[in-house]
């Protein structure tokens, strides 16, 4: 086979089988799965099942699903077996102009999955071959559904790409190696530097129950604290990370808090009964589209969360405070973004108002958190609906959870002489990184070739999947910074960390910044509340 494009890195020397050879592979395969029924939970791991005696029952009229590279070869090899069953046509999981181009013989197309029910009461299949990838497991079952409520017979027919692979249709899913995605390095922990702040100490982790959240009680628990507080105000989320400590850690004192740190007198009187003295405040808003619908909670949430956080901290004694901001807070383009400069804003102006060390921490996006792009792309495969990319030119900063939580424990435990008495620290997230790069090495891991419109000629033996460019949504830029042109970021004696050597903002201006935001803060007037965020 000639190949346009990088090939695929197939195990087996496959490259350098013949035109002749894979074509006689792949008649293998279609025998086997011809003369071998797979059913139910015999269907490679398919729950549920057609009735006993389908087992038995030959085929006679199929049609064959999957998409094009797999489902239409099939069709047409099938006619070379001895005695085959008769091939009405193929049935695509979507269809596209290039697919409706097979028009007649078994490779014929007669429509998308979602025509099943109509395509059996023409035709009468009483069977169908299933030739979907591994990696689309929830198309694979809805096929199956579609399959199952029709009463018609179906047999898995693993993929040649997923064959040479050795996958089978019951495997586990595929874990990608997120930091070889973005092609980094996880660095290793200084311990001497997480025991400074974590052991024997009493921690709280506010947004215990989210990504970066509940990495970092992974972490603490792990370094024996006195006492660790997980405060989360999503009770499904609170429930799973104490459950989860609570089983590695049995012997750790922990307590899981319901609660809301919007509210400041509740979490005045928390952090007062229970006296913590290390925080680090992860609790936020951080989908920038639902935050230009919804302002004003940006504004409650991640505001005056973080000043009700900060301002207990004071209170009761705390030995540190650590707010996590983020790339999106410099050079604010959206609503999410100006919030957590308010946040860090407010920090800032605590720095000399107690015995409390206040400091917050600055990086960009981390791989695999709730609603990121590899979770989103993740659904998309296995539904087998196209990867979604906003703009073909978009770029932003990554790096692991477990990395990103990691370097914001050591640098709470950063001495002022290490940290030059900083107390802004930005995160070394590397090079940015091509959104559209990232999805076609995302994609390539599930055992598929990434194909976008821009794709003219694309000779490839691994099944293709779409890429489509949506648009830039409303508060997102091109590519992200982690610190104005102006600012200065100085090396710490912790690798991975930077000092930030901006200025703050002087007391009298956040104070009239905070009254303004206050009077918004549960304003039903999206409009009135984008006035003041602009404003600042």
């Amino acid at each position: 086979m000639g190949h346009a494009g990088p090939r695929m890195p197939w195990p087996l020397g496959f490259h350098d089988f013949s035109g002749t050879a894979q074509r006689r592979f792949g008649r293998y395969l279609v025998a086997m799965s011809v003369a071998k029924p797979s059913y139910g939970r015999a269907a490679a791991g398919l729950t549920g099942s057609n009735s006993p005696s389908d087992v038995s029952r030959p085929l006679r009229q199929i049609v064959v699903i999957g998409l094009p590279e797999t489902a239409i070869p099939i069709a047409e090899q099938i006619a070379t077996l001895q005695g085959p069953p008769v091939v009405r046509g193929v049935v695509l999981l979507r269809i596209d102009g290039a697919a409706r181009e097979h028009a007649d013989g078994p490779g014929v197309v007669l429509g998308s999955i979602e025509d099943l029910p109509l395509l059996h009461a023409r035709y009468r299949f009483d069977g169908a071959l299933v030739a979907l990838p591994r990696a689309m497991s929830d198309a694979i079952q809805r096929v199956r559904s579609l399959l199952g409520g029709l009463d018609v017979s179906f047999r898995y027919v693993t993929p040649l790409s997923d064959a040479v692979q050795g996958v089978n249709l019951g495997d586990a899913p595929n874990t990608p190696d997120l930091a070889a995605l973005v092609g980094r390095t996880p660095r290793p922990i200084h311990s001497d530097l997480v025991r400074r702040t974590i052991s024997g100490q009493r921690v709280a982790i506010t947004g215990a129950g989210g990504s970066i959240g509940s990495e970092l009680c992974r972490i603490a628990a792990a370094y024996e604290p006195s006492e660790l507080l997980l405060i989360e105000r999503t009770e499904n989320a609170l429930f799973e990370i104490d459950r989860e400590i609570g089983a590695r850690f049995p012997k750790l004192a922990r307590r899981a808090l319901l609660h809301d740190v919007v509210e400041e007198l509740e979490t005045a009187a928390l952090f007062e009964q229970y006296r913590p003295q290390a925080i680090f405040h992860a609790a936020a808003h951080k989908h920038v589209p639902m935050m230009e619908d919804h302002p004003a909670h940006a504004v409650n949430n991640n505001v005056f969360g973080t000043k009700s956080v900060a301002d207990a901290a004071l209170a009761c004694g705390a030995d540190r405070f650590v707010l996590i901001s983020t790339d999106k807070a410099v050079n604010p383009s959206s609503v999410m973004g100006a919030t957590k400069r308010f946040a860090e804003h407010y920090v800032r102006s605590l720095r000399d108002r107690g015995d409390t060390r206040c400091s917050m921490v600055r990086f960009g996006n981390v791989l695999g958190s709730s609603g990121s792009v590899l979770t989103i792309w993740s659904k998309q495969i296995a539904a087998g609906r196209p990867v979604s990319i906003t703009d073909e030119r978009m770029t932003r900063f990554f790096m692991t959870i477990p990395e990103a939580a990691a370097l914001v424990i050591q640098s709470a435990g950063l001495s002022a002489s290490e940290s030059g008495d900083a107390d802004v620290f930005v995160l070394d997230m590397g090079e940015p990184v091509r959104i559209v790069d990232l999805a076609k090495r995302f994609i390539a891991s599930h055992g598929l070739t990434a194909v976008t419109t821009m794709d003219h000629s694309v000779d490839h033996l691994a099944p293709a999947h779409p890429i489509v460019f949506t648009g830039a949504r409303p508060g997102e830029k091109l590519h992200e910074e982690l610190a104005h042109e102006a600012e200065e970021l100085i090396p710490t004696s912790l690798a991975g960390v930077h000092a930030w050597a901006g200025s703050a903002a002087s007391l009298s201006e956040t104070g009239e910044m905070m009254t303004d935001l206050a009077k918004i803060r549960r304003s039903l007037d999206a409009s009135e509340v984008l006035a003041t965020v602009r404003k600042w």
